[in-house]
């Protein structure tokens, strides 16, 4: 951990860097973080950033030209950075079979050259943030942190289709994520209330836990939930000034890549900086579309109380809106082309989990039309009922997701039985909330439940080759999060 005289370092930053900063995980990824330190009492790009940590979340205030923010972001979330960099390099390694090096090619030789310069300044940023901090992560390893799902989970297996690798891995697009957005008669006071819950494994996803308030020189101020070093949320939760909110779940078993297209987590960021309307937000996702993190964005316009369900494939796309209804996210695809001809998803199973948890929430939509809220939203997220088996148990079928405790496991993920993920962490809003860019968020099981390293890996130790990073999931409160708010 950072000795006290680091700590006491920190405190003494003019940025207001708070006491507390997370343990470095592996130590020797941080070569000299206390000279980064006491270099923030002259760098100039840190004058208007800072960073606290509460109920379990890491809140960071970045502002700036883009070269600044990826600067701030680098500087003061560099050990969460560190930490969640090894998760991911080990997680992607040992589900693909190629080496961090095939990642880091990837990143610099396909997707480098398709990103916006304002995004490459702010990627180049966060490298060189993690420098002055001592942490040995270079642009090259910052793209492919950013792409961690795109690649592995899109790229990789339509490379190994295209070269006919022998003896490929079995790899499936991610179907993780419960969300709901809803509108008009269906809400109380009929404004637009938005819920997501983020599920991945916990390798990687105990990570998911930034706050982001970002003031980018040019655009809208955005807020949101996010992933130490992406400059997407990347769970795509979170809002804008202009009144956008912005959700999604990932379309399951989904297949296609272009390997000529924007990386999606550029798009995203684009599109949650930059639009101010629905519409906007479906054009810049489609521009320069690469197919990767394939998804249903669940949209809303507080201003106009405007909702959208926006399913996005690679050679089709779907948009449905209302002013007066609901849309609800389980990893499932809704526009029949889509379906039919760009993923292997079986709609009518209803034993497997996006489909037992689309049957759930077309329940509690209906069974609480006209009451629907914020705090009805974070029941709904923490919620263990069954709908194949019509009882309550947690496990993957669950909107609240516990993988760790089913011996089915989700083959169609790929994922083996007792495999320890699920759902990672909760948020919630409303349009006042977002008008206000706020919003109401619990690390951890949004049940309240905790995932222990020591116990599950005794119990279950053919996941043992998770040890050396895997870490425990405690769950904190439910808790506001505001944007410009400071440390208490």
């Amino acid at each position: 951990m950072l000795s006290t005289t680091h700590r006491i370092a920190l405190l003494a930053v003019a940025i207001g860097v708070a006491a507390g900063i997370a343990a470095l995980e592996p130590r020797q990824v941080v070569a000299n973080a206390s000279s980064g330190a006491k270099a923030a009492t002259t760098e100039p790009r840190l004058k208007r950033a800072y960073r606290f940590d509460r109920a379990g979340w890491v809140y960071v205030h970045l502002e700036g030209a883009p070269g600044e923010i990826g600067y701030q972001h680098g500087y003061l979330l560099a050990p969460e950075i560190a930490a969640a960099f090894e998760a991911v390099k080990l997680s992607n390694t040992h589900a693909t079979k190629r080496d961090w090096s095939f990642f880091r090619k990837a990143s610099r030789e396909m997707l480098w050259p398709k990103i916006d310069r304002e995004y490459q300044e702010e990627l180049q940023g966060i490298a060189d943030g993690l420098k002055a901090r001592g942490v040995a992560m270079d642009v090259d390893d910052v793209v492919a942190l950013n792409a961690f799902c795109e690649l592995p989970d899109y790229y990789v297996p339509w490379l190994n289709a295209r070269e006919k690798v022998a003896n490929a891995p079995r790899l499936a697009a991610p179907g993780n994520c419960s969300a709901f957005v809803a509108t008009g008669s269906y809400t109380k006071g009929g404004q637009i209330v938005m819920a997501h819950n983020a599920w991945i494994g916990f390798l990687t996803g105990e990570h998911w836990r930034i706050v982001f308030d970002i003031v980018p020189k040019t655009g809208y101020r955005l807020f949101m939930d996010g992933y130490p070093g992406i400059i997407a949320s990347n769970d795509d939760f979170g809002m804008n000034s202009a009144g956008l909110m912005v959700t999604e779940t990932t379309i399951s078993q989904f297949e296609g890549w272009d390997p000529n297209g924007k990386p999606e987590f550029v798009r995203a960021r684009k599109a949650m900086q930059y639009a101010s309307s629905i519409d906007d937000y479906v054009r810049i996702m489609l521009d320069g579309n690469n197919g990767g993190l394939a998804n249903d964005w669940l949209l809303g316009d507080r201003k106009t109380g405007e909702i959208a369900q926006f399913e996005l494939g690679l050679k089709h796309y779907g948009l449905w809106r209302t002013k007066d209804g609901y849309f609800v996210g389980s990893n499932f695809a809704r526009d029949p082309q889509v379906l039919a001809e760009e993923t292997k998803f079986d709609p009518s199973n209803a034993e497997t989990s996006p489909n037992a948890r689309r049957a759930r929430w077309e329940t509690l939509m209906k069974k609480n039309k006209g009451r629907i809220d914020v705090t009805l939203a974070e029941k709904f997220l923490g919620d263990h009922y069954d709908s194949y088996l019509k009882k309550e148990q947690a496990n993957e079928r669950a909107l609240c997701g516990h993988a760790e405790d089913s011996a089915r496991g989700e083959p169609i993920w790929e994922w083996g039985p007792y495999y320890p993920g699920g759902a990672v962490q909760g948020k919630a809003m409303d349009s006042r909330m977002a008008q206000a860019l706020s919003f109401r968020a619990r690390y951890g099981h949004p049940c309240g439940a905790d995932f222990l390293t020591e116990p599950f890996l005794k119990a279950h130790p053919e996941y043992s080759w998770q040890a050396p990073v895997l870490r425990d999931m405690k769950a904190g409160p439910w808790t506001l999060f505001r944007a410009g708010e400071r440390p208490r």
